[in-house]
Order: C-alpha cells, then structure tokens, then sequence
C-alpha cells in the first residue's frame, strides 16, 4: 500500500514539474474567474479642445546633404514629417490620407492612450489601403516626448522616412526659454531609388539574414548589414545640412533627442547638462552630467536641459558611435550676436556612458523589488536559425511572433517582467512596451539605486538582465516587441493580452496586415 501511495505521489510530482516547465516564462497564473469583461477604455473629447491635424503618407525624394538626395516615403513631404504639438489635457484628431501605393498605418509610440487608436495592423486595424482615409483621436493625458510611425511593414516604412514628433507640453509650460527636438535616424546613401531600397531590405539581410547555422559567419553577416547604414541624420538632414542651434547667454536650453532609427546612438554634450526626462518621464532633481555620454536607443526619448554661457563658447554636440558615418552627427550649438570663442573641438577620449542610477536623487517610484506581484514574467531574448526558411529568427521564450505565448493580465494586475538578453549574435534589443509606462527595478541583479525610471522603451544589450514592472491599468491587446525592426520582422514581437478583454477589432480580410 505504501508502494502504491509513493508511486502516485511520484508521477503527480512529475505531472506538475512538467505542467510547471510548460508554463515556465509566466510563473503567476491570471486566470480569476471572478473578473467580468474588461474593455478598451473610451477616448472622451467632450469639453475638450480639439486639435486637428491631417498627415498625408507619400513617396518624395528628400536631400540630406549636398550630395546625398533620395528617394523617401513622408508624412505631409518632409522627414520628420509634421511636428504635432499639443497640450496636456487636450485632444487630437488626425486623419491619415494614404497616398502610397501599399498600405500603411500611425502608431503613437509611448502615449498610454486606449488601444482603439494604438494603430497595430491585424492587432487594433487593418492597415489604411492606398487611397483611403483613417481618423485617430485620444486625450493627451501624459506630457512628454513622443513620436508617431508606421507599424505596417515598419522594418521598411520606418526606414524609408515614415514617422514624425509629437510634443505634448505640460498644462504649465515648457521651463526652457529654447528647445529644439533632434530626431536621430540613419540612412543607405547608396540606394538611388525606392524599389531598389526595397530590395536592399531584402537581400542585405534585413529579412532574412543567410543561410549559414555557423554562429560566427552569422556575426560578421550582421555587422555588415547594419554597417550599410552609413548616412546618420538630425532632422533628416546630414553633415553640412545639420542647423546649427542659436542661443543667447544666459537662456535655459531643452533638447529633445528621439532616435527613430534601428541603431543606439552615444551623444556628447561638451557642457555641464541635466536629463530631466526619459522617454517623456521626469526624473526627480535631475544631476547635473559632464565628460559622460547619452546613449539613446532605437525607440528611446531623452530630454536635455543645460544653461547657455556665453564664457564657453561655441560648442559641438557629437556622436561617438563605431560605425561609418558617425562624422555626420555634429550639432553645432552657436551664440547669436556675440564676440564668444571658436567651436570647441569635441573629446574622442569620452567614452563613459551615463548609467539608468546616475540621472537624478532617489525617491519612492510606483513599485519596488520587494513587492508582492500578481504576473511575474520572464521574457528570454534569443536568436536561431530556422532551417526550413533558411532564415535568422530573433526569439522571446524560443518562439517567435504570432507563435509567443503571450503574457496574460487581469486589469489592475501588478506585472513584474524579467528581460534577458541570451542573443548569441551579440544583438542589441530595445524592448518597447505599447500602451503602459514600466519602471525598471533593477540592472544585472542590482536595483537601481538612483531616481525611479519611468520608461517604455529599454534597450537590453547582450548578456543583460533587467526587472521592469508596470501596472495593468489599460485593457487591451498591447505589443512588446524589440524597437530593431530587422528583429520584430522576423518574430521577436510578442502580446500583453488582458483576460476576459471584450474584442473590437475583426480584420476585414481586404488587406495583409502586417504589424511589425
């Protein structure tokens, strides 16, 4: 009898160990059948000033500098397209005209707004067809920096210029007497029309990156892909095209830098400067940074605030990335009608990157390593060969989108998700959550020790590990997925599914939606 009882404990124990190692990634369950229907919060412009905007996608060409003009894809003709700015509290309405000949769609990276309107193909739409119109509207809730893309096809949409700002200033005013938005992006001089741009996105390995399992050969195919990136731009301009920012002595001074592009990049500012915000977040009592680098990543925004002194002189503001046109990034920063010195040559010996612990003084943030989480997730950043495609696939948890099991939330839910970074291609992944701001706990095992980080793009380099967590507080269908397209594109995309979510969105079947 003794036996009998021991060989049943044995196999329920090998029952649950295996049940456990299925659902090893989500190691809380959300199943909670008390929950009633959630819905997708409504967007109400009752009261509200409506701002209206209309933003037309179609193909152009665009002159980076004197010798660089190529074919692009904008909105409203210029790259960045139109600057949108608003203020807090206030709605916006833009109506999107598509004049392209494919179909394309606006997400608004990082606005937390209701995921009706968050513009995801096959997610939250269909794309807009050529010729065809689509009206997006939310309430401006969270000041801050922001941008707007395509995310249909965005691993080409994106890199053929479709994307723009959004500024939505807080209800008291921007504490600067200047800013300028500086939109980081880069380019393939060598491509001199748009169908060939295309084909370069697919045989240069931005679709399938070979057809070699070696590990190294897939190394040096990757660097050399992203090497042809070789025109890196402000504002959609290169070298002599870059404007120099006028400034008087004695004004305050915001930057916003906005990367749109697919690689970090690391910014020199040769003068005393504070980062007041992060991804559009404030960060309490900013500290005041100097010999140190600003490394933004693909998706990521960061605001720069400095004193403008005259008794410095005239500066340059740098890029110091190891890649081929990293002389393309230099800002000059000039002071108008006054006898100040020559521009400062910029340091090639600054290379300490400012680290998420060193932006500003500690205080209590929404969440800490100590709390008692309803989801824990753990989200293993991987790359394989699939060896039918003879593609590389970029992987969450050893699967690659639609085929990633999502993570499952009840509304309110306190979410804690574990990022690794076990990429044995020595890939860079920027990990960008739609609909939720994330505070990030801790950095390989340590918590970060300085102000609390409010983000919703956090790039993990290879061999990182990150805790981030973040309320479930806005129901919906939300993407989280790696912000290098070339990754996203070939499966490193995955979904923050709320339980009992009540759908609104039937794809037509009219068009192939395509929501990387």
């Amino acid at each position: 009898m003794k036996k009998a009882i021991l060989s049943m404990l044995l196999l329920l124990l090998i029952v649950l160990t295996a049940c456990a190692g299925n659902n090893s990634a989500q190691k809380t369950s959300t199943t909670n059948s008390n929950q009633g229907k959630v819905e997708a919060k409504e967007e109400d412009l009752t009261g509200k000033k409506v701002n209206e905007f209309t933003l037309i996608a179609d193909e152009s060409t665009w002159e980076f500098d004197s010798e660089n003009t190529l074919p692009v894809w904008t909105f409203n003709g210029t790259v960045p397209g139109e600057e949108l700015r608003i203020t807090e509290g206030e709605a916006i309405r833009v109506t999107l005209k598509n004049k392209l000949e494919e179909p394309t769609s606006i997400h608004w990276h990082g606005v937390p707004l209701s995921n009706k309107q968050d513009g995801i193909p096959g997610v939250t739409q269909d794309a807009v067809l050529p010729g065809d119109s689509y009206v997006y509207e939310f309430v401006a809730e969270d000041p801050g920096t922001y941008w707007y893309h395509s995310h249909q096809d965005g691993v080409n949409q994106i890199d053929k210029g479709l994307y723009g700002t959004l500024i939505v200033e807080p209800r008291d005013g921007v504490s600067a007497d200047k800013e300028f938005t500086l939109v980081l992006d880069e380019w393939e001089s060598g491509i001199k029309d748009t169908d060939e741009h295309s084909m370069m996105n697919e045989e240069e390995d931005h679709s399938s990156m070979g057809s070699n399992d070696d590990m190294g050969n897939m190394n040096e195919m990757m660097e050399h892909d992203m090497s042809s990136y070789d025109l890196i731009t402000i504002n959609g301009k290169a070298s002599e095209g870059i404007k120099s920012l006028k400034v008087a002595h004695g004004e305050k001074i915001k930057l916003r830098f906005i990367n749109a592009g697919y690689m970090a990049h690391k910014i020199h500012i040769p003068v005393d400067y504070q980062i007041t915000h992060v991804d559009g977040q404030k960060i309490n009592n900013p500290k005041t940074q100097s010999s140190s680098l600003i490394e933004v990543a693909p998706g990521e925004r960061y605001d720069i605030e400095f004193k403008a002194n005259s008794d410095d002189g005239n500066f340059t503001i740098d890029s110091h990335d190891e890649i081929e046109g990293k002389n393309s990034v230099k800002i000059d920063v000039v002071f108008e009608n006054e006898n100040s010195s020559k521009m400062q040559s910029h340091r090639e010996d600054v290379d300490k990157v400012i680290g998420l612990g060193k932006l500003g003084e500690k205080e209590d943030g929404p969440f800490t390593l100590d709390d008692q989480f309803d989801v824990e997730y753990e989200m293993d950043l991987g790359v394989k060969m699939n060896h039918k495609s003879m593609n590389m696939e970029w992987t969450i948890n050893d699967e690659t989108f639609p085929d990633v099991p999502p993570l499952n939330v009840n509304k309110d839910d306190k979410v804690k998700v574990t990022l690794t970074n076990n990429s044995e291609d020595n890939s860079v992944h920027p990990m960008h959550l739609h609909g939720h701001f994330f505070q990030v706990l801790s950095e390989n095992g340590k918590a970060i020790s300085g102000a609390p980080i409010i983000k919703d793009t956090l790039n993990v380099k290879p061999g990182e590990t990150y805790e981030v967590a973040f309320l479930a507080d806005n129901p919906g269908n939300w993407l989280f997925h790696c912000h290098d397209l070339h990754h996203a594109s070939n499966g490193m995309m995955s979904l923050v599914k709320y339980n009992n979510f009540e759908e609104f969105y039937q794809s037509s079947g009219d068009v192939e939606n395509m929501p990387e």
